[in-house]
């Protein structure tokens, strides 16, 4: 398969979705949280990183890494559901834009607790954003749905660049960690 051919399926699988990023859709919860984490660049770079960031990892990483985020960015959710909010909340989401770029960017491989635990602390701050986030009458348990899928998928979109794209292609992988450090940056400064 070409990576001409795997770019071009890519856009077409979220084509549907960027097609719902704007307000105005999405009144039943589903298409409003498939939306959410694609509709805001904060979410979309932080998920694409963690993709990226275990597809540069090593064994048990390479999957628990995208599965701890998505666990707890639904409990996140659940909370956000619920009304609770974390101090710092965009702020907290910033940093894991900028964090997450600078595990991409140095293509770094801390020990599993520690990789787990930074990417579920920052999946936290994701969830509550998008529980709090909820679009009135709309189901939460749909809405929920929405956002875990949206998220897999751009965790799963990052992966497939790092293992599809030849190894010479690493330092582009970098650069693009390198510009979501700095998007993180912006964001925490802004």
């Amino acid at each position: 398969m070409t990576l001409k051919r795997i770019l071009g399926t890519m856009a077409l699988l979220l084509t549907p979705a960027i097609a719902f990023a704007h307000p105005g859709h999405g009144d039943n919860g589903l298409m409003a949280g498939l939306s959410h984490p694609i509709g805001g660049l904060d979410h979309l770079l932080a998920m694409v990183a963690v993709g990226l960031w275990a597809a540069q990892q090593k064994g048990a990483a390479r999957w628990a890494l995208p599965c701890s985020f998505v666990g707890t960015m639904l409990i996140g959710g659940l909370l956000g559901f619920e009304g609770l909010n974390l101090p710092a909340l965009e702020s907290g989401i910033a940093a894991s834009v900028l964090a997450l770029g600078l595990a991409v960017a140095l293509a770094v491989r801390p020990p599993l607790s520690l990789a787990v635990t930074a990417t579920a602390l920052f999946a936290l701050f994701h969830g509550v954003a998008h529980g709090l986030e909820l679009p009135e009458m709309s189901s939460p348990w749909a809405y929920a749905a929405g956002f875990v899928a949206a998220t897999a998928a751009l965790h799963a979109a990052g992966y497939a660049v790092v293992r599809v794209l030849p190894q010479a292609a690493a330092p582009l992988i970098r650069l693009a960690g390198a510009a979501s450090a700095m998007t993180g940056a912006w964001l925490l400064a802004g």
